[in-house]
């Protein structure tokens, strides 16, 4: 590998981002879907590589057997996703305000308890299956069990960034599967949660509007005044932009600037921990995780600090959160494009039936928590909030927050606002958090059985503080007329 590989492996995949952009402009079910245009370059880039297209040349014709793509430029792919997911951390919050935590726990208590039920639930559905039929059937390693929640609450991006994880931990292929897992995960929450909302609409358990179920194209009928809170502070934001053209200095590289800070943050962090546990617990016949533990969780604390840091200062207003989510949704496009196009669909075809054992479990375990758990922990609208999270537990936080949209359009139920400030007690533990990055070498070294001890200890302690915090109030509503 060369830097002229590198390079050329960057531009190819903005090629192919820009390709599929155009594709999915003429495509009408991939925008029905919302599929993002980095999942479409992606498989782009896997039928055009060695696991499709490379397969089908004739004999002879050797110089073909990795596609259109050199094996160099495949072997930049397959680098790129565990150093780029660290970037997508570590601006998950900069930008963003940091409220305290008793202002988070008002403003989003209920939701907080909910997500937190939908993740380690699925550590508890997904390693059951591994200890009872993944690994005495099918022969599958331990490490399986962890799969649905790296997969369906973490998305693409955490699966590509766990898979230097699964392979220093003896089970490469389970880096394919998460990734296909999570290509599943995506389209069945945007599909099964338009058919709740349908459902919801038709039971009144949201409100109908002009006789139909609440649609998507009901946000291009909000006046300016109908405007939710982050679109307001999305003009905000365009404003300042504005404002920074007239200085000498280009934003968007002090941006990088800072996020780069924030990665060596959690670099420092890292490897500080490291020292201490090889100093420690972990010498020799120790017990060993942080050196398992991937930087991009540890990197998102570090944007945490940085962000507190800047507001302590008082300088938080020369951070852009729209350049951040540039900087970051960037970064996201290019993991999943060369995580997807570097994918191994081998084994995907030799663990195809606990791939799709794996899938149901997950996608059964959200449905129901969203219909039965959801209504005894959210006291208000609970659907409208409801979904917002099993759309995020299956696919990306767009998902959840196109599901909110489409239930509904005009934020009256407040679902929006209660969603953001729960991520903030959400992400850095589950769904690509500390924990998601642990999971693996905890299973690894403990065995399955204690983690889904923990996990289970872990879920009932939601579940009780939920039904204990909330359910007094859901009963009260519930007597009224």
């Amino acid at each position: 590998m060369t830097h002229a590989d590198i390079f050329w492996g960057s531009l190819l995949i903005g090629l192919l981002l820009m390709i599929s952009k155009m594709i999915k402009a003429r495509i009408s079910l991939f925008e029905k879907l919302f599929l993002p245009s980095s999942i479409i370059a992606g498989f782009l880039a896997l039928i055009l590589g060695p696991q499709v297209l490379g397969r089908m040349v004739p004999e002879g014709a050797e110089a073909w057997r990795s596609g259109v793509f050199s094996p160099a430029i495949l072997d930049v792919w397959r680098g790129l996703p565990g150093w780029l997911i660290s970037i997508v951390f570590a601006a998950l919050f900069l930008g963003k305000p940091i409220p305290g935590l008793k202002e988070i726990w008002i403003k989003a208590g209920p939701q907080v308890v909910f997500g937190q039920s939908l993740a380690w639930g699925q550590y508890v559905v997904g390693i059951t299956l591994g200890v009872l039929v993944l690994t005495p059937i099918f022969g599958m390693s331990p490490l399986a069990g962890a799969l649905i929640e790296i997969s369906f609450e973490g998305g693409h991006g955490t699966a590509a960034g766990m898979a230097e994880t699964f392979r220093t931990l003896g089970f490469p292929e389970g880096a394919d599967l998460a990734l296909g897992l999570a290509t599943v995960g995506l389209v069945s929450g945007v599909l099964l949660g338009t058919i709740l909302i349908n459902w919801a609409a038709r039971r009144n358990v949201i409100p109908l509007r002009e006789g139909k179920p609440a649609r998507l194209r009901d946000l291009t009928t909000l006046s300016p005044a109908g405007m939710d809170s982050d679109t307001l502070e999305e003009l905000k934001e365009l404003q300042w932009e504005k404002e920074q053209e007239t200085r000498p200095t280009d934003p968007l590289s002090i941006h990088l600037g800072v996020v780069g800070l924030a990665v060596i943050i959690g670099w420092l962090i890292r490897e500080a921990l490291i020292g201490l546990e090889t100093r420690t617990w972990g010498g020799e016949d120790g017990v060993t995780l942080i050196k398992y533990v991937p930087l991009f969780p540890l990197a998102m604390i570090g944007g945490v600090l940085v962000q507190w840091v800047v507001e302590r200062a008082g300088q938080q207003h020369h951070i852009s959160r729209r350049l951040m989510n540039r900087i970051s949704g960037t970064a996201l496009d290019f993991t999943i494009v060369a995580a997807l196009g570097s994918l191994s669909l081998t084994a995907i075809g030799q663990y195809w039936q606990p791939f799709l054992l794996l899938a149901v479990a997950g996608i059964t375990w959200n449905v129901w928590a969203l219909l039965f758990l959801a209504p005894k922990l959210i006291p208000l609208n609970w659907f409208e909030r409801g979904v917002g999270d099993f759309g995020q537990s299956l696919g990306v936080t767009v998902t959840g927050l196109l599901l909110m949209r489409m239930a509904d359009p005009t934020n009256e139920s407040g679902a929006l606002e209660s969603f953001g400030y729960k991520q903030l007690l959400f992400e850095p533990i589950v769904g690509g958090g500390l924990f998601t990055a642990a999971s693996l070498p905890l299973i690894a070294q403990f065995g399955p059985v204690f983690v889904l001890i923990l996990t289970s200890g872990i879920l009932a302690f939601w579940l009780i503080f939920g039904y204990v915090m909330f359910g007094r109030q859901i009963r009260q509503h519930a007597k009224q007329p």
